[in-house]
């Protein structure tokens, strides 16, 4: 029996092992954490990753976690309201096919379906890959050593397999202009299903309320030519950079001094010539992370673990890279097209404004349809890929 080593137990790890699993394969996911990981921001599975949950016959689990956020507010720098839409409103349909749930609900559903089938092993990470031609030797670092088939690494943007296997993060490192400190807060607000969305030319505080909790999630995302590398001053970083603004700003800046849950990165992507090292491969945000400016790395990841399952069965993993490359280059695009949610310039924050005005009252009217409502947007949203088919 072909045995698989899976680094990761976040959303391409499980969903990888579901499959391989299926295809009677032996498989080992390794997960530094000590547990799976809870909580976390909200997420999208869209398009062709809707096929694959369905297709590992999770989908009801996973509409079920929908969180079906019914309002996103957009306000100035003063904190005044100046749009208010529906999700739908963007995509020009009520009845999408997406899902939208917490990223720990994803994780939790997907290791609830594969852990009575692949041994799971927690709090340890690999500490040497050797590869030879027909097998992967591995030492841990809590672990005894073990030689493996294939090694796969699905541990995230900063993975470590890549590290081992294909050299320093820096030679695939691609960094979009601006930092996040993302963390949790007090709801001050009441707020219940909806987002919140605060900018001003590079700035964004970002607010997400899922369900009716007395906590929210909070983001503060800001441009800047480099990102912080001294990480006993980030939390100054972000101060510095939302200096001044008013509305639920100084709330969150609170939030954030007292916040025991801070995760500060850079918007960032991997891009690599290939994803594949003799018998050590790659999978999902340690391969190809878009960056959430795309909202597309969960879709990517679930649409990798598929392809490449099923390349690993055929004994080409090759192929796992042909057959995916023009799917990720077309998604990883997206974060440079279109405004966003992160505009830089005046005139890019007015133009999304505009547009975020005229949806709701287009959805209501029904005055265009579908393709013309995405088509007036595609100046502040780029083009989605979720309904492009993997090859």
């Amino acid at each position: 029996m072909t045995s698989v080593l899976i680094s990761g137990a976040s959303v391409a790890g499980p969903a990888l092992a579901y499959w391989l699993h299926r295809y009677g394969f032996d498989v080992t996911v390794v997960e530094k954490s000590g547990l799976i990981r809870g909580g976390g921001y909200p997420i999208d599975i869209r398009g062709t990753a809707v096929d694959v949950v369905e297709r590992m016959g999770v989908l009801p689990q996973v509409r079920a976690a929908h969180i079906d956020t019914a309002r996103i507010s957009v306000l100035n720098g003063a904190g005044r309201t100046i749009a208010a839409f529906r999700p739908g409103d963007i995509t020009g349909t009520r009845d999408s096919t997406d899902v939208e749930l917490p990223r720990g609900d994803l994780t939790s559903i997907l290791y609830a379906r594969t852990r009575d089938d692949v041994e799971y092993v927690f709090g340890d990470s690999i500490a040497t890959l050797d590869s030879h031609h027909d097998r992967v030797d591995v030492t841990f670092e809590r672990g005894g050593p073990r030689s493996f088939d294939y090694v796969v690494g699905a541990d995230g943007l900063h993975s470590n397999t890549r590290r081992l296997a294909f050299g320093p993060e820096r030679d695939y490192h691609r960094y979009l202009g601006c930092c996040f400190a993302g963390f949790t807060a007090p709801n001050t607000g009441g707020w219940s299903h909806e987002g919140i969305l605060q900018n001003t030319p590079g700035r964004l505080a970002a607010i997400y309320a899922v369900g009716e909790q007395p906590w929210v999630h909070a983001m503060l995302a800001f441009a800047t030519p480099e990102p912080g590398r001294d990480a006993t001053g980030r939390a100054d970083l972000v101060a510095g950079a939302f200096a001044g603004l008013g509305g639920e700003v100084p709330g969150l800046l609170g939030a954030l001094a007292g916040a025991d849950d801070v995760y500060f990165d850079t918007v960032s992507q991997i891009r690599m010539p290939g994803w594949v090292a003799g018998r050590v491969v790659l999978v999902g945000d340690a391969a190809y992370a878009p960056s959430f400016l795309t909202g597309q790395g969960t879709s990517l990841a679930l649409a990798g673990a598929y392809v490449l399952a099923g390349e690993l069965r055929n004994g080409t993993p090759a192929a796992y890279e042909a057959r995916m490359r023009d799917y990720v280059t077309r998604n990883q695009a997206l974060a440079d097209g279109g405004i966003g949610v992160l505009p830089r310039t005046r005139g890019q924050l007015w133009m999304r404004n505009q547009a975020f005005r005229l949806l709701p009252l287009l959805a209501r009217a029904d005055l265009i349809g579908r393709d013309q409502r995405r088509a007036a947007t595609a100046l502040v949203l780029p083009a989605r890929q979720d309904q492009q088919d993997v090859p």
